[in-house]
């Protein structure tokens, strides 16, 4: 069980959508007329009048159950699912209407109420997205629905408003977070995607508490598009790549001898600076460090002899 939580302007234009439909029927209603279109929206409108200063009195969601749950699923049961949901998120004494629609193949309905209660008192909707999800999966374990395998199969081109928003910003923070090392790389890749990003930090002091994301207006806590996506999350994730990144060899398709040729063109300090920290000590080692033994019964002038050829060939540099 999942619902979708939407506010909104026009209880016109939401109940016409829900009830102007072959394919709905209505299961629940309290303080409206259910029985004609014009009726329901006239009561909703008149009691959004006694606090006109709220632009987005239109509370609607809508609940959806998976395929796997229609033989558990009666008429009467989805009604009083949608009755327990509406009362453990706080949206009590006031006008609402339960629709269900059967246009699609798994089994949902909508919620319409008015934020508006019965005493002209504004219902809240302050981190309602959270809560929501919190109830659901409470829902979900009790009555033995079946729960949902991640983001990865929902069907993306159905989204609409900000779940469009949130899952376009998970899915970007999924590519980005699977090779980026740093903050700064995290912040450009998500730029590049039209995406911000903003800090929250301790007051008074430079210490960051959390992160939320914005695309096209619209901002979300991390935990919010997922758990793994909060700041503490995302930053024990970054410093797995930096060791995963430190433990990976340096592929260079350069041919071995333009690689040491290239080493040999620098002077000694920028050899160990430049390339001992990517991995390639090791030429190092055999440019620099390493000496063949030499036999102990080798002449004088064999060795002078040795030295000579290895500065001649330096000085040249290596051509094969």
């Amino acid at each position: 069980m999942i619902a979708k939580v939407i506010t909104g302007k026009s209880f016109g234009g939401c109940v016409r959508y829900l009830l102007e439909r072959e394919k709905s029927f209505v299961l629940d209603s309290a303080g409206v007329r259910d029985y004609e279109v014009k009726a329901t929206i006239a009561d909703l409108n008149a009691q959004r009048k006694m606090r006109p200063q709220l632009g987005n009195a239109v509370g609607h969601t809508v609940l959806s159950w998976s395929n796997e749950d229609g033989n558990k699923l009666t008429l009467e049961k989805m009604a009083e699912h949608a009755r327990e949901y509406m009362e453990k998120m706080g949206i009590k004494n006031t006008q609402y209407l339960t629709v269900l629609h059967t246009d699609k193949k798994h089994p949902h309905l909508h919620i319409v109420y008015n934020r508006v209660d019965n005493e002209g008192k504004t219902i809240g909707n302050y981190n309602h997205w959270h809560k929501s999800r919190k109830v659901c999966r409470e829902m979900t374990d009790r009555y033995g629905y079946h729960l949902g395998k991640g983001k990865a199969k929902v069907n993306r081109q159905a989204l609409r408003g900000s779940d469009r928003l949130r899952y376009a910003i998970h899915d970007a923070l999924k590519s980005v977070m699977a090779k980026a090392t740093s903050w700064k790389q995290v912040e450009t890749m998500l730029t590049r995607q039209g995406i911000g990003i903003h800090y929250k930090y301790r007051s008074g002091t430079n210490e960051v508490q959390g992160i939320s994301f914005e695309k096209d207006g619209v901002k979300f806590k991390g935990s919010a598009i997922d758990r793994k996506y909060s700041f503490a999350g995302m930053g024990r994730q970054l410093k797995e790549n930096r060791a995963m990144e430190a433990t990976q060899p340096i592929t260079d398709s350069r041919p071995l001898a333009e690689q040491i040729r290239e080493i040999l063109q620098q002077p000694q300090e920028q050899r160990s600076q430049a390339y001992e920290p990517q991995g390639l000590g090791f030429l190092e080692a055999l440019l620099d460090t390493y000496t063949p033994p030499e036999p102990e019964s080798m002449s004088d002038a064999e060795r002078r002899r040795r030295k000579r050829k290895k500065q001649e060939a330096q000085s040249r540099g290596i051509s094969r």
